[in-house]
C-alpha cells in the first residue's frame, strides 16, 4: 500500500468513527477528473484511447496553439458529452478546481517542468516518453515523484505487445539459451519537411512552444510533429522511436542501464535538413551483453524489408526476431527452418497501458504498473548517453550511483542542458 493510501484510508477511518458515511475514492460512476497538457496529435491519441477504456472526463485542456486547442475541445465535445475549459499557459490548467490527473503529451522539452508542477500539486500522472529531454532533468523528475507518493505512468505501451512477451517468456523459458547479443533497428525513410525560415502560424505562440529550450527560428521542419528529429527539441530517432526497443529489450532481459556506449554515425542524407544524426550506431554495453541499435533513415529500405523495425536476440541455442506483432525463431544448427508467428494485442496496446494508469489512480496503488518513472529514467538515460557520445564522438561511462559520467568533462558537461530563461532547470 502506498503511503498517501493509509493516509487516507486512516482520514476516512477516522472520519466514519465520528459518525460520517464512507464513501470510497471512487464510485462506480464518479470519473477521475483529468487535464491534458498538450493537445496536439498523440495528446488526442492518449485522450481517447483513456475516453474508450472509460472513468475519465477530460476536464481541462492546455496548448499553446490555439488551433490544436480549440480542434482537440470540440473533439473531446463530441467524445465524452462535456467540453472541457481550455488555457494557453499549463500552469493556469493545473489550478482547476477538482482536477487529479494530468496526462501529458507534450515535446520532451516541457516535460520536466509540467511533471514537476503537477507532482508539487499532488496530482497522478500519465507522461508520455521519453521522462525527460536531458538525464539530470530525470534525476530530478523521479526524486518529485517519490517525494509526491502520487500515481506515475510513463508512455511506453509496448510493454504490452503480446509479442514482445511472448519473445520474453521464450527467453526467460531458456530455449533460446544465453543471449550474447542484442541487436535493433528502425530504418525508415525520412521526411523532413519544409526547412524554410518563415513566420509561425498565427495560431501559434512559438515563444511559449520553445519553453526552456533555445528559440529557434520557426519552420515547420521543427515545428508540430517534426520537432522529433530537431536536436534541440527532440534528440534524433533514437530518442523518439528507439527508445521503445531499448526499454523493452531492457525489461525482456532484467537489464539496468549500460555502463559504457559508444555511438558513431551522422547526417549524410539529410544534410541542411535535420540536426540529429540519419544513420546511427551504438553499442551499449551491459556488463558482458553489447546490445546494437542501428538506424538509417535515407536510401532503400529493400535490403531486408522484413526486418527494418524490430530486435534481433542472438542465443547460443537460437535467435529470434520479434516486433510489434511478429516473432520468429531460428534454432542453432536448423538455421533454413524460420518459424513465424502473427501475435497481435487484444484491446490494443494504447488501451492496455491506459486501463493500468486508470486503475491505479483508482485504486491508489502503483503496483499493477508496467512503466514507473524509475524504470523510465533509466530507459531514457540510456539512448540520452548514447546521444552524448555521439554528439562528443566518445565513449561514454556511466556511473549510475554517482548519476554522472566518468572521466569525460566534454561528455558530462552534456547531461544538463542550460535553459532559456526566465526557466530553471531543475537538476
Amino acid at each position: 500500500m502506498k503511503r498517501r493510501t493509509f493516509l487516507k484510508k486512516s482520514a476516512l477511518g477516522a472520519a466514519a468513527m465520528a459518525g460520517s458515511f464512507y464513501m470510497p475514492a471512487f464510485g462506480k460512476q464518479q470519473k477521475i477528473k483529468v487535464g491534458l497538457i498538450g493537445a496536439g496529435w498523440y495528446g488526442m491519441v492518449i485522450s481517447e484511447a483513456a475516453l474508450d477504456v472509460g472513468g475519465v472526463e477530460i476536464v481541462a485542456v492546455c496548448d499553446v496553439d490555439t488551433e490544436h486547442l480549440n480542434n482537440s475541445a470540440s473533439r473531446l465535445d463530441e467524445l465524452q458529452g462535456s467540453r472541457p475549459q481550455t488555457f494557453a499557459d499549463y500552469r493556469d490548467l493545473l489550478e482547476v478546481d477538482g482536477l487529479e490527473a494530468v496526462f501529458i503529451a507534450t515535446p520532451p522539452q516541457w516535460h520536466a517542468l509540467q511533471f514537476i508542477d503537477a507532482c508539487e500539486k499532488g496530482l497522478d500522472i500519465f507522461l508520455e516518453k521519453p521522462l525527460s529531454y536531458d538525464p539530470m532533468e530525470g534525476v530530478a523528475m523521479v526524486e518529485a515523484a517519490e517525494k509526491a507518493d502520487n500515481i506515475v505512468a510513463i508512455g511506453f505501451q509496448r510493454r504490452h505487445s503480446a509479442a514482445f512477451k511472448h519473445a520474453q517468456q521464450f527467453i526467460q523459458d531458456g530455449k533460446a539459451g544465453e543471449i550474447h547479443k542484442v541487436v535493433a533497428q528502425i530504418h525508415y525513410r525520412a521526411n523532413a519537411g519544409d526547412t524554410t525560415i518563415q513566420d509561425p502560424p498565427e495560431s501559434l505562440d512559438w515563444d511559449a512552444w520553445c519553453g526552456p529550450a533555445p528559440k529557434l527560428s520557426y519552420r515547420p521542419s521543427i515545428g508540430h510533429f517534426n520537432w522529433r528529429l530537431e536536436k534541440e527539441y527532440g534528440n534524433g530517432h533514437l530518442s523518439d522511436w528507439g527508445i521503445h526497443h531499448i526499454d523493452i529489450i531492457r525489461r525482456t532481459l532484467g537489464l539496468s542501464i549500460p555502463d559504457r556506449i559508444h555511438a558513431t554515425g551522422g547526417i549524410y542524407a539529410l544534410k541542411d535538413q535535420i540536426t540529429t544524426p540519419d544513420t546511427l550506431n551504438a553499442t551499449m554495453q551491459f556488463g558482458d551483453l553489447p546490445v546494437v541499435w542501428q538506424h538509417r533513415m535515407w536510401g532503400s529500405l529493400e535490403e531486408n524489408p522484413d526486418y527494418n523495425n524490430g530486435i534481433f536476440y542472438h542465443g547460443d541455442k537460437a535467435s529470434l526476431f520479434v516486433s510489434d506483432n511478429r516473432f520468429i525463431t531460428w534454432q542453432t544448427g536448423d538455421e533454413n527452418r524460420k518459424k513465424e508467428m502473427q501475435i497481435s494485442t487484444e484491446g490494443g496496446m494504447q488501451q492496455l497501458h491506459m486501463k493500468e494508469f486508470i486503475d491505479a489512480v483508482k485504486s491508489h496503488d502503483e503496483s499493477g504498473l508496467s512503466s514507473k518513472v524509475q524504470d523510465a529514467f533509466l530507459s531514457s538515460a540510456t539512448v540520452q548517453l548514447a546521444a552524448i557520445s555521439y554528439e562528443t564522438g566518445s565513449v561514454v561511462e556511466w556511473d549510475h550511483q554517482e548519476k554522472t559520467i566518468r572521466n569525460n568533462p566534454e561528455a558530462a558537461a552534456l547531461l544538463k542542458r542550460d535553459y532559456r530563461s526566465p526557466w530553471q532547470h531543475p537538476g
